[in-house]
């Protein structure tokens, strides 16, 4: 580190202006982001989280009361540094030193100090090179004040080019590095949700239509967003993700299927990136997965649900979509980096065949699931579910059970039960398509 650098770091050193900035260090990679939020005199931390995924990685900063932040970059080696006012250092800051995993892909190790009387630093060490985003979410739920920082890399991951070295020696990888090579010039998903708008609609075409079934597993919420919690501290996050790997085994056990997951462990994805990560892949079927809260705790059984573009087939199917996307404000969007009208233009294109065929793909797996835990609607209900929106993937979102039964939510917590629940999904899809063409492939 030069010395320029580290004078940089130095917790007992001036503070460091936009103008010092620029004259004194020719490491320096952007200037600072100041989040606009009245800064917090005497702040207390409530919380430190970190969320670490292949993806990118999150750490959230809990607060009791609004914050003003500063962060930038520096090089050789790569730092993120983050100047916090109105703190100073506690003992739940310090914990942030200790939450660092070592398998984290992109921090090495975080340092905390006090720079100045009212202003925390923190300095990230980095693995690799990141596109940092900093930004700071309002109170909504069950959380306070959040600055929230995510760390991507430079380079978003490109789903194709996962799911083909998940398939390797599989006649569906040959097909995805095809797709990856000749769409090299298309969106790639983040979970950030930053994507090309002159790409945004381009898709794929299909080199091989006997190619294995592809279907997207959606396991609902994560990260920040726990979903519903039962009486026993059960967070559907948890529980929908472990059926979610379990029919993910069932598909790809099949000689004609495979799965392709929107995330495979406990980390925070934007609705609309769901439905942007299964149109990359080309999925055949879209299908997420939830296990709800009701007030009343009576409430039992399992639903299916499908997107309605005219309102919904009942108050509860309303209720619920209305629930379910708010998601992306627990979950913490960053919402000045999200493309409103590119988003907007991608989830509203659902055409009538679409919607028809989630009917009835929805209508085989509920039928399915009737036998493992009961119904509590013998309908498909529809209703405008954001995550259902993918204008040419028949989608179907599973309500599994409710959490918030405490008998339920221990049907819930079986991995046994988790096992029949994800054989009896696939049973219904199993069903659907052995006499159903799969409608992305032929529209």
């Amino acid at each position: 580190m030069d010395n320029k650098a580290h004078s940089q770091e130095n917790a007992n050193r001036r503070p460091i202006t936009r103008r010092r900035i620029l004259g004194a260090s020719a490491t320096l990679l952007s200037l600072p982001v100041i989040s606009k939020v009245a800064a917090a005199a005497g702040g207390q931390i409530l919380a430190v989280r970190t969320w670490p995924a292949d993806e990118y990685t999150r750490v959230t900063l809990e607060l009791n009361s609004p914050l003003q932040a500063e962060h930038f970059m520096l090089g050789n080696p790569n730092r993120l540094v983050v100047d916090i006012q109105g703190l100073t250092i506690s003992q739940a800051l310090n914990s942030l030193i200790s939450k660092i995993r070592p398998n984290d892909p992109y921090i090495a190790a975080v340092r905390v100090a006090q720079n100045r009387a009212d202003v925390v630093r923190l300095v990230f060490d980095l693995k690799q090179d990141i596109a940092p985003q900093v930004f700071t979410l309002k109170p909504v739920g069950e959380y306070q004040y959040r600055l929230v920082l995510d760390l991507y890399p430079k380079i978003a991951k490109d789903p194709i080019l996962a799911l083909a070295r998940d398939l390797d020696n599989d006649p569906l990888a040959q097909v995805l590095d095809n797709l990856a090579q000749n769409n090299s010039n298309a969106p790639v998903p983040s979970v950030s949700g930053q994507v090309n708008p002159a790409t945004a609609g381009r898709q794929p075409s299909r080199a091989n239509p006997n190619r294995p079934i592809l279907v997207a597993i959606d396991p609902g919420h994560g990260g920040e967003d726990p979903g519903a919690i039962g009486m026993r501290g059960t967070r559907e996050k948890d529980i929908v993700l472990a059926i979610g790997r379990q029919l993910r085994d069932v598909i790809n056990s099949q000689p004609n299927m495979r799965a392709y997951m929107t995330r495979e462990s406990d980390f925070f994805v934007p609705l609309h990136v769901r439905v942007q990560k299964a149109r990359r892949v080309k999925a055949d079927l879209f299908i997420s997965i939830h296990a709800d809260a009701f007030t009343n705790r009576a409430a039992r059984g399992t639903s299916v649900f499908a997107l309605s573009r005219n309102g919904a087939s009942s108050a509860a199917a309303r209720w619920l979509a209305k629930k379910e996307n708010a998601s992306d404000l627990i979950g913490g969007l960053d919402i000045g980096a999200h493309d409103r009208q590119t988003a907007s233009v991608l989830l509203d294109m659902s055409t009538t065949a679409q919607i028809n065929d989630s009917l009835k793909i929805g209508h085989r797996v509920l039928g399915s699931l009737a036998q493992i835990n009961g119904i509590h609607s013998r309908k498909v209900e529809q209703a405008g579910f954001a995550v259902l929106k993918a204008p040419d993937i028949p989608s179907i979102l599973v309500e599994t059970a409710f959490i918030s039964n405490p008998q339920e939510e221990n049907f819930l917590r079986s991995p046994a039960n988790q096992r029949q629940i994800a054989r009896a999904i696939f049973s219904g899809l199993n069903d659907y398509f052995s006499t159903n063409p799969p409608l992305a492939r032929t529209g």
